[in-house]
């Protein structure tokens, strides 16, 4: 019974996940795109915004990159550069510095979400869903580095890269690569893919509306001159 859960959450979880990641988005923006939007609560109070925000922000960015570079370069690509052991302690180190940043930042906005009377009163059961799972999931990325320091050869930072790749490949057997990896490791992969199942039905769709072409306008906005507002 335990090895079947274990394939079903590791094995075919991730491609449902992922699947409902994808076509969600697509379908939300297709047939709801006046919800597209991170429903800012910053008009309605200030207090705790704009560092909290500022903080989250820098933080999850570059702790998805991180993740992103790290799982998904395959071990033959870097090893020749950088010894696995030497790429675990680097994503240790970075990891800590940013997640902790973001930490800070996110403790900011839950109290503020929370415990602000006419905050909470604006918000949906949503809202405050998608902040606690990220929180969490937080908490258990910055859980995983003390037990990541208790074996520094890298092995096991290899072991849930190939499964991700097997993953995002189609290989079979998969789940068999992190059987015996540490409950922690399984908690923070298990909420990953959850945040990616309920991504398109949150506020969460806003990243994709990421104004990249802001960087590269060719102009300034013109702006003319009206007669005002009576």
């Amino acid at each position: 019974m335990a090895n079947t859960i274990h394939q079903l959450l590791f094995g075919y979880y991730p491609h449902l996940a992922l699947a409902v990641f994808f076509i969600g988005s697509i379908a939300r923006f297709e047939y709801a795109q006046y919800g597209w939007t991170s429903s800012s609560s910053q008009l309605l109070r200030n207090k705790h915004m704009q560092l909290g925000s500022n903080l989250f922000h820098i933080g999850i960015i570059l702790l998805f990159f991180g993740h992103l570079f790290g799982l998904l370069t395959p071990e033959k690509m870097y090893h020749h550069f950088i010894l696995s052991s030497t790429k675990q302690l680097l994503s240790m180190i970075a990891g800590g510095i940013f997640g902790i940043l973001c930490f800070i930042g996110m403790t900011l906005l839950v109290y503020r979400r929370l415990f602000d009377k006419r905050i909470r009163a604006n918000s949906n059961f949503s809202d405050i869903l998608i902040l606690l799972i990220l929180y969490t999931q937080l908490i258990l990325g910055l859980w995983t580095i003390p037990i990541s320091a208790n074996h520094l050869n890298g092995a096991n930072m290899v072991v849930l890269a190939t499964w991700v790749q097997h993953i995002l490949t189609f290989q079979p057997n998969a789940a068999d690569l992190i059987t015996h990896q540490h409950f922690i490791f399984k908690l923070h992969l298990f909420l990953g893919l959850t945040i990616f199942l309920i991504f398109p039905f949150t506020r969460l769709v806003h990243v994709w509306s990421l104004p990249l072409g802001y960087f590269f306008r060719t102009g300034y906005q013109i702006v003319r001159k009206g007669l005002g507002v009576r």
